[in-house]
């Protein structure tokens, strides 16, 4: 097992974590269970007041897996100075056969546990908190995937072996691959672009035609068309290599760390539009999430969209 400080900092923030988010979890079932606000018991009275810190310690567990996750991938980019053959992130990834499971959980938690948030706020705003039993029973199945995360990340890093050759960014993301990254970048950047644009065009329609619950699914799909296409093909002409296809990279101070402010603005208007369209809210505020949530993409895809413009007015060709 790695033992750097940055792995022990890490493993002893998610022990620190768990022990509050498991204090809460006693909290959330006895609120799941046992909610009545027409009530005047003494029991009530105490979920109430329960109720109030639980949310409390959920909201600091969100705000600190933000800065966490953001020290996972510092973590990540340090242990690959270690591993031989890692050269950014994406080799410390693909090191254990946990690795990639490990970044899905983390990335669904956060939209998760978001979601979890808007919820909250918009169960304070009335005084019959009608969504307080909703939001403690999802919490419940948070703290399920929660847990998981936590296992998982232990397992990786215990499984990860400083002797063992792991295998470039440039090798992981290979056609010539037999993963699903490698299918992916076998498609043609044409079917890829095709899918993607449609996807935002359909999301504008469906803003549009003022339908939450289209707009958001369609905005889940965005959230896996945009990854796609930025690993097989915008990445490249940030990169201006053609073989170079890493989403970790995007994060390294040599591109400016474009990367923060590309997966920022992806996860902003994505997760906007998810709340917007499973979260009760009045029309007026809907709308009102709904065009947070377009700006956010829409710039997303410009920006993107900018790299491979600018590189053929500045060399007459594309890669």
């Amino acid at each position: 097992m790695l033992l750097t400080p940055e792995v022990l900092t890490l493993q002893l923030l998610n022990c620190i974590f768990f022990i509050f988010a498991t204090l809460t979890l006693f909290d959330a079932i006895k609120i799941a269970r046992g909610w009545d606000l027409s009530a005047t018991t003494q029991h009530q009275y105490t979920l109430e007041k329960r109720s109030y810190l639980s949310a409390t310690i959920i909201k600091f567990i969100f705000l600190a897996k933000i800065v966490l996750f953001l020290f996972f991938i510092f973590t990540l980019d340090n242990l690959s100075d270690i591993l031989h053959g890692a050269m950014c992130a994406a080799g410390v990834v693909n090191a254990t056969d946990y690795g990639n499971y490990l970044f899905v959980f983390k990335v669904l938690n956060l939209y998760l546990f978001a979601y979890w948030i808007a919820l909250n706020n918009e169960d304070l705003k009335h005084t019959n908190l009608p969504y307080t039993r909703l939001k403690f029973t999802l919490y419940i199945m948070l703290y399920t995937l929660f847990v998981l995360e936590i296992g998982i990340e232990f397992i990786m890093f215990y499984s990860i072996d400083t002797n063992q050759i792991v295998d470039c960014c440039g090798s992981i993301y290979s056609a010539a691959q037999s993963s699903y990254f490698g299918a992916i970048l076998s498609l043609s950047h044409t079917t890829l672009l095709a899918i993607y644009y449609t996807n935002f065009l359909f999301i504008v329609l469906a803003y549009l035609a003022k339908n939450k619950y289209l707009f958001a699914l369609l905005n889940i799909i965005f959230i896996l068309t945009s990854i796609m296409t930025l690993i097989t093909f915008f990445g490249t002409y940030i990169y201006e290599l053609p073989s170079h296809h890493c989403p970790f990279c995007l994060l390294q101070k040599e591109y400016y760390f474009v990367g923060y402010f590309l997966y920022t603005l992806l996860f902003l208007g994505t997760l906007k539009a998810i709340t917007a369209g499973f979260i009760p809210h009045k029309p007026d505020i809907v709308q009102k999430e709904e065009r947070i949530s377009l700006f956010f993409t829409t710039l997303y895809l410009l920006i993107v969209s900018s790299y491979p413009i600018f590189y053929y007015l500045k060399n007459g060709v594309f890669l």
